[in-house]
């Protein structure tokens, strides 16, 4: 009697701990910031709670869901804003500068199904985003100069960094929600003094090249200014020729016995019957 009456209750425990189990392998809780795929022997049968752009908490989809014992898994994924923490970069400016860079990232997981299918798992999502943030990072940085980062011009820089990290996070299921730069030093050993140098030095270079080109369009301009004078003297010899040389004898002899000074203070002799004085004659 004792046997029987021991026996009863084990058989007993034994059975209810077994019904847990086959209670939680068909019962699931799926919070409100969470997403579910249930997985039938690795393939997906059904998506819970999935990401909805401006849905209302209590209202989502989520809580108890129904699975298969024994045959379906349930694989769950982050709905909240996740972070990325790119290491420390080093990046070469246009004018030669190295700086090393620190900057993050914030995105979401809005297709579940995309992103189990490309990349399995949440870690190596992320792995993935920072190793293409550094690229982005470093192909955007190195088409600008250390002093944008100091600008205004810096906004313009991350809008085209998250663009292109945006770009490739959709391929796995993802959303870039912004990127930031932390920081931006130049390298140990390196001053803002010769950094500072190198820009000045750039800016008197390009100034340099600017007044060489203004040079050279004004040398244009005159050029082309003293071919049309021509064009317009050669044309009026051409209507009246003696008209046109007594014009440019009375210029010929105000700059010769006046000077550019207007004073009066040239003295000249010459003959009467000199060729140069023809239009005095009157004949």
């Amino acid at each position: 009697m004792l046997d029987n009456f021991l026996r009863r209750p084990l058989r007993l425990l034994i059975g209810l701990l077994a019904l847990l189990v086959l209670v939680s392998m068909t019962v699931s809780i799926v919070p409100e910031d969470k997403q579910a795929l249930i997985l039938r022997f690795g393939e997906i049968r059904a998506t819970v709670n999935k990401y909805k752009k401006g849905e209302d908490f209590g209202h989502s989809g989520a809580g108890l869901v129904l699975r298969m014992p024994f045959f379906d898994n349930i694989q769950v994924i982050d709905k909240r804003i996740l972070g990325i923490n790119m290491e420390r970069q080093q990046v070469l400016s246009t004018d030669q500068q190295r700086l090393q860079v620190d900057a993050f990232a914030r995105f979401r997981i809005t297709d579940p199904v995309r992103m189990y299918t490309a990349i399995r798992t949440e870690d190596r999502l992320q792995q993935q985003l920072a190793t293409i943030l550094g690229s982005s990072l470093r192909n955007e940085l190195g088409k600008r100069t250390f002093a944008t980062l100091l600008s205004p011009e810096r906004g313009a820089v991350m809008d085209n960094i998250q663009i292109a990290l945006n770009r490739e996070a959709r391929k796995y299921g993802a959303e870039i929600i912004d990127v930031r730069i932390k920081r931006a030093d130049l390298p140990e050993g390196a001053t803002l003094d010769a950094a500072y140098n190198r820009m000045r030095t750039a800016r008197q270079q390009e100034a340099t090249a600017i007044r060489a080109e203004g040079q050279k369009e004004a040398q244009i301009i005159r050029g082309n200014a003293d071919g049309e004078a021509a064009r317009i003297y050669a044309a009026s010899y051409g209507k009246d020729p003696e008209f046109y040389d007594f014009y440019r004898s009375m210029i010929s002899y105000r700059q010769t016995f006046l000077g550019d000074d207007s004073s009066g203070a040239t003295s000249i002799i010459l003959s009467p019957d000199n060729e140069y004085l023809k239009q005095f004659h009157g004949d």
